[in-house]
């Protein structure tokens, strides 16, 4: 028996919903549509005041009993739309949630295999990985490619997720009850939204998997302009990573991690800096620097990067293991 025909079976009694974000999409939306299969109850095609009228165009051409049309007065960006369709899903029962872009890079066929770790009670939320399989990772621009990699590091650090990458894959899937411990309202709108899903998730404990998923790539160019955001980014990157250290280990919780942490910075500062500064006294004097004034210097910094590994070990090993949902 293939791996998917017991996820099919298990769909076949969960209520399934598709958020589909639609901006300038109405040459493509037609196709994703058509390729979504009977396992979903519902779709949500949310027009994000589309100039092209996407949802117009479901409208009068889609004849899917299970497609409606959202639309928002204004454009929200790819999380404002995903958003207002997350409410309605909630709001009309879903148990899982699809995000599914509507430029038809993401394989709606894939949807069974994107769903199988929330339905077998794995994980919270599932989101699509590009990099698994090399082969596909060859059709990818190099651009994006790079991009992704920096992202991904980044994204590690601010979200606590170490053992994901692809952070900005927008192929994703969530539960119910995930999906009602996040403050909606918080969430980044724009690009940064599949970034901020996740940080939101780790403080609310949640489980992620990673499920590997090949990009159809047709020479579309991206609206994503990675020498943009990566300043943008960085900042949000190095906010959401100081949140996330206050509230896991100081406001919710504290172990050794938390003393690991500030000792380390302050260790490794102190030896850099004094370090630093005699070493510039010594450029141009006669004499040599003392033993004892290079200890003061050396020992300090060892000890608080020793520190400091030992902090980002914990934080690693502390990667959510229990997911909120039941199976």
């Amino acid at each position: 028996m293939s791996r998917q025909e017991p996820i099919s079976h298990q769909a076949k009694f969960v209520s399934i919903g598709v958020v589909i974000p639609c901006f300038r999409a109405r040459s493509t939306i037609g196709h994703v549509l058509g390729g979504i299969g009977p396992e979903v109850a519902r779709i949500y095609v949310v027009d994000d005041a589309c100039p092209e009228d996407t949802g117009d165009w479901v409208h009068q051409n889609c004849t899917d009993s299970r497609v409606m049309v959202l639309r928002n007065a204004r454009n929200l960006g790819v999380g404002g739309a995903v958003k207002a369709g997350y409410r309605r899903a909630l709001e009309e029962g879903s148990a899982i949630v699809v995000k599914l872009d509507a430029d038809g890079q993401m394989d709606p066929k894939e949807i069974p295999r994107l769903i199988g770790p929330l339905l077998a009670g794995r994980a919270d939320y599932a989101k699509g990985n590009r990099f698994f399989d090399i082969e596909h990772v060859r059709q990818m621009p190099g651009m994006r490619l790079f991009g992704n990699a920096v992202l991904s590091l980044m994204t590690k650090l601010s979200t606590g997720y170490w053992d994901i990458f692809d952070p900005t894959n927008g192929y994703t899937a969530i539960t119910d009850t995930a999906l009602r411990h996040l403050p909606l309202d918080k969430i980044s709108d724009r690009y940064f939204f599949e970034t901020d899903m996740l940080f939101r998730l780790n403080t609310a404990r949640a489980v992620v998997a990673d499920v590997p998923l090949p990009a159809r790539y047709s020479g579309e160019i991206s609206s994503l302009r990675v020498r943009l955001i990566i300043g943008e980014f960085l900042v949000k990157h190095v906010r959401n990573f100081m949140k996330r250290i206050i509230y896991n280990y100081y406001l919710r919780d504290m172990s050794i991690a938390s003393i690991e942490l500030p000792v380390g910075l302050v260790l490794s500062v102190f030896g850099f800096v004094y370090g630093a500064v005699k070493w510039m006294q010594a450029i141009g004097g006669a004499r040599p620097t003392p033993t004892g004034t290079v200890m003061l210097s050396v020992l300090p910094l060892l000890l608080g990067v020793q520190l400091l590994l030992a902090f980002l070990a914990f934080d690693i090993a502390s990667v959510p293991r229990r997911p909120l949902s039941r199976p």
